[in-house]
């Protein structure tokens, strides 16, 4: 049997996901293009994905610099698409009125 202090606990769990997503963070996709240090003109790609805040990218900053410092591999670009997963909601004007009985 699951007491009520469990069951209140679950009913107010969110997902850091979704918390984040309320402060503001999106889904942010990053193609990283890099070369291999013994085959300088090969180039590579990886595929990061995070949630992130726009502009600043503080989570992406946070892993090229670790990529900088602790992988071999030198990057040579890196294109960015970030998409706000919760948007302010939509208010339109309505010109009548329903009434429902």
């Amino acid at each position: 049997m699951v007491s009520k202090e469990t069951k209140v606990a679950r009913a107010g769990r969110v997902s850091e996901d979704f918390r984040r997503q309320l402060e503001g963070y999106g889904l942010t996709t990053a193609q990283i293009f890099y070369r291999f240090p013994d085959h300088p003109t090969l180039l590579q790609f990886y595929v990061w994905q995070e949630y992130d805040l726009f502009p600043t990218f503080p989570e992406l900053k946070r892993f090229l610099d670790f990529w900088t410092h602790s992988l071999e591999g030198t990057v040579h670009s890196v294109i960015v698409a970030h998409e706000r997963l919760l948007k302010p909601a939509e208010i339109r004007s309505v010109d009548g009125v329903l009434r429902v009985h």
